[in-house]
């Protein structure tokens, strides 16, 4: 089994972080988004990885060479035409043989190895109270009889989270093919879900797989909501002499943190440097800067600087931000 993992995107609604970092580099509970990705694939003893660049794709590159042992097949998605163009891509890479495919800004928790195990074409799914906002299935018992892309009137509440087991890939890239040639797109894109909606024409079974720890980074507030829950399942405790600490809390071994009151749910990159300061529900990036502030709900970007008062924040890598 291969995995598959598309990372082509800018990432445009977490500007301004994503104009110098690619939106799978973003750190999230002390790890980049795809770090995560990527230990769940290692967990699983899978040993190569397709992954589909575009934006900034020579970091993302050198990232997973730098700190994983894959062979690793990279192709490079040179027009960003749908989720569906992304995975076609992959097809010389992956030909005959079964695919998980995981998408580069999706963190998931969960019982992994149980779903690569499952016999068959399985698709993740989770219940979520606004369906229209995600492309959704409908099923007749674990049965998946058709995908919609964020319909205006869904018939289910069962969102697709970017998870896929594709044992039948051959059926998929063909029809990918068949879509991309006669130029069949759902609101401007090649969709992902318009190839299964034909695997499932083609009498292909996909089943639906329940995943409960679910965590999209595509923004701001999601990226935060992320960090929340990660450092919750991460369970460690925190001391810091001369500090007061709220756990759950993530700080890197060489961060210095002075006089300051951390947490709960702060994440701190290495080499960062904190002084008398109030932080909670933040993220705290690499070599960034942050004195005599209280931030709340706040991503600082590497090699930032943050000082003065109370503020709101979203900045980039290297910003300087002074409020006195």
């Amino acid at each position: 089994m291969k995995a598959v993992i598309p990372v082509a995107g800018e990432g445009t609604r977490l500007r301004p972080h994503t104009h110098t970092t690619p939106k799978p580099l973003l750190r999230v509970a002390g790890k980049p988004i795809l770090g995560h990705i990527l230990d769940d694939v290692a967990s699983l003893g899978i040993e190569e990885v397709v992954l589909i660049v575009g934006y900034r794709g020579s970091e993302i590159v050198e990232y997973v060479k730098s700190n994983y042992h894959f062979r690793l097949d990279v192709v490079e998605q040179k027009e960003r035409l749908g989720l569906g163009h992304a995975i076609y891509l992959a097809r010389p890479y992956v030909e005959s043989e079964p695919m998980l495919i995981l998408l580069g800004d999706t963190i998931f928790r969960g019982d992994f190895q149980k779903i690569v195990s499952q016999e068959g074409n399985v698709i993740g799914v989770k219940q979520v109270d606004e369906p229209s906002r995600f492309g959704i299935v409908e099923v007749e018992g674990e049965r998946i009889v058709s995908l919609v892309e964020k319909p205006d009137q869904p018939r289910s509440n069962l969102a697709v989270v970017g998870i896929y087991l594709v044992r039948d890939s051959q059926v998929l890239f063909s029809a990918l093919e068949r879509i991309i040639k006669q130029g069949q797109r759902t609101r401007g894109e090649f969709q992902l879900t318009d190839a299964l909606n034909e695997m499932i024409a083609r009498n292909v079974d996909l089943r639906a797989f329940a995943i409960e720890g679910w965590y999209d980074c595509g923004k701001p507030e999601t990226l935060l909501s992320a960090n929340r829950a990660l450092l919750e399942l991460d369970g460690r405790k925190t001391t810091l002499p001369g500090n007061i600490v709220f756990d759950p809390v993530y700080i890197a071994q060489n961060a210095l943190i002075e006089g300051s009151i951390i947490g709960p749910y702060v994440s701190i990159a290495e080499k960062s440097i904190v002084r008398r300061s109030i932080i909670r529900n933040s993220i705290i990036g690499e070599s960034a800067t942050v004195e005599d502030v209280l931030l709340e709900s706040s991503l600082v970007g590497d090699n930032a600087i943050v000082k003065g008062t109370f503020k709101r924040l979203n900045v980039g890598d290297s910003s300087e931000i002074n409020f006195t």
